[in-house]
């Protein structure tokens, strides 16, 4: 396979919370379905209900929902790369999932280029076509599996290239990150809080934040594990 060039790769990271703010607030039928997926989750009966771990709902995507996708594209090579960064954040998921079909559609209508976030064949890619479906939104081709050879599917994942065939342990961005002395985004908020600050805070913005300094983490680790030099502060391009 030939090197693939950093332009064709976009980094992403995508944050999720439970549809409902509170346990409380499901119907009826969510909520007998979600007690049944919790006896399943639960670690300790004496200590912990479907109640106590619905804050864990989000990262399921029958019982979550994408409230912010954060994606980068670094411009340039060399020692001067520049990445711009760019948010898709809101209340309304099938709004935001289409302006992101939108955009990835423009980047890549052949499916020519790559996506790349950290465990994001484990959880962003799945997650992202299972709530295009539950929206009715066409899947983008780049996001696709179906129908197509194993190289053929243009997903690159940081914690996979990490394990280097290691299959026994998960390490997260911030240890990675931190392990290879790149500077840890996790300064504000971590992913257990993403809920809160959503349902309780009602500060969307803040989570847009932490979810920029998640994808520029996942293009920095990638950038170290190939060789390559790390893109500067300066450089970085926030776009509204």
């Amino acid at each position: 396979m030939a090197p693939i060039s950093i332009n064709n790769i976009l980094f992403l990271d995508i944050e999720t919370v439970p549809q409902y703010s509170t346990y409380s607030e499901l119907p009826e039928d969510w909520k007998m379905l979600w007690n049944h997926k919790a006896s399943f989750l639960i670690r300790n009966k004496e200590t912990e209900t479907p109640e106590s771990i619905y804050s864990r709902a989000g990262i399921y995507a029958e019982f979550g929902k994408i409230i912010c996708i954060g994606c980068g594209v670094v411009l340039e090579n060399g020692v001067n790369k520049k990445i711009s960064i760019k948010c898709f954040s809101g209340d309304d998921e099938r709004l935001l999932l289409g302006l992101f079909s939108e955009m990835l559609n423009k980047w890549s209508p052949d499916s020519s280029k790559f996506l790349c976030a950290h465990n994001g064949k484990e959880f962003d890619f799945p997650f992202l076509c299972r709530r295009f479906v539950v929206n009715q939104i066409p899947v983008p081709p780049l996001l696709r599996l179906s129908g197509k050879k194993p190289w053929e599917v243009n997903h690159l994942d940081t914690l996979e290239l990490w394990k280097f065939g290691d299959f026994k342990s998960y390490t997260s961005l911030n240890l990675l990150a931190h392990t290879l002395g790149i500077p840890t985004p996790k300064d504000d908020i971590d992913g257990s809080m993403v809920w809160e600050v959503y349902w309780k805070e009602k500060n969307l913005e803040r989570i847009a934040t932490y979810c920029q300094k998640d994808v520029i983490t996942v293009a920095q680790i990638f950038l170290c594990l190939n060789g390559e030099s790390l893109i500067r502060n300066e450089n970085i391009e926030i776009k509204s």
